[in-house]
């Protein structure tokens, strides 16, 4: 009986978490402009709306490609720190750790605010670069987190094994250590890219014109209801589930490997 109850209260909070997502992604098919109930229909005319409004499709590419180089930064800063962590032991080391986890801690309007102000003393404001390292402070801890899990099942071991059979720390790195984190490595990629391409705050201090994906729905809710939103927001929904699902598959799969 207990385990029924249990049943049914994670379905319940499910579907409280997922109702709202599920309401943008009903009526992103609805032929109505206002979402309400009955529907007026089935039709595609908000998702074609999109495709032909040249400053959605501008945001969407912008985000793809901060989405991209943050994916690739901030896990090869993820990688650097956690296996600096796992190796060296150092005078200041928790402080070290400490402030490399610090950036999710803060809150994300202080950071945005914080942002603009550097970037606007060093003439970045208003570009893509400017996103990018913003974003890049956001999910390298993330990264670092996920790989820092996967090198903690490693053997302290399997390094000093392979230099005293004559290998360098560069061919240990590439031959040992790299292919054993691989599946974090890949995970973190995917969840940054996720982390990257919803981040909205940051990305509407210091983008100026270089709107990206969620800044541009902003825009869209000034003023106005549109239903072209719900297109958006289910295109982010599921862009941002598939690579969280994609993470979430690589992270098990290296469980099942340890």
């Amino acid at each position: 009986m207990r385990d029924r109850w249990q049943v049914i209260w994670t379905v319940l909070v499910f579907v409280f978490i997922l109702a709202p997502i599920a309401s943008i992604v009903v009526f992103s098919f609805n032929a109505d402009r206002f979402p309400s109930l009955p529907w007026g229909g089935f039709s595609l005319t908000w998702y074609q709306a999109i495709l032909t409004d040249d400053t959605v499709i501008a945001g969407f590419i912008r985000s793809l490609k901060v989405s991209a180089v943050v994916s690739v930064v901030s896990t090869f800063i993820g990688f650097a720190t956690a296996y600096t962590d796992y190796r060296f032991n150092f005078t200041g080391k928790t402080p070290y750790l400490a402030l490399a986890a610090l950036p999710p801690t803060v809150p994300v309007l202080i950071l945005g605010l914080a942002m603009l102000s550097f970037f606007s003393m060093v003439n970045l404001v208003g570009t893509l670069r400017a996103v990018m390292i913003g974003h890049v402070v956001i999910c390298a801890p993330f990264a670092m987190a996920l790989i820092r899990m996967r090198l903690a099942d490693m053997s302290p071991d399997i390094e000093p094994a392979a230099w005293n059979l004559g290998a360098s720390r560069w061919t240990t790195m590439r031959s040992v250590t790299i292919p054993w984190c691989l599946p974090s490595i890949l995970a973190a990629l995917a969840i940054t890219a996720a982390v990257s391409f919803d981040e909205f705050m940051i990305a509407w201090f210091v983008s100026g014109l270089e709107e990206t994906l969620p800044v541009r729905i902003l825009a869209l809710l000034q003023g106005q209801v549109s239903p072209r939103i719900n297109a958006i927001g289910s295109i982010v929904f599921f862009i941002s589930v598939t690579l969280a699902g994609v993470a979430q598959l690589l992270a098990t799969r290296r469980d099942r490997k340890s």
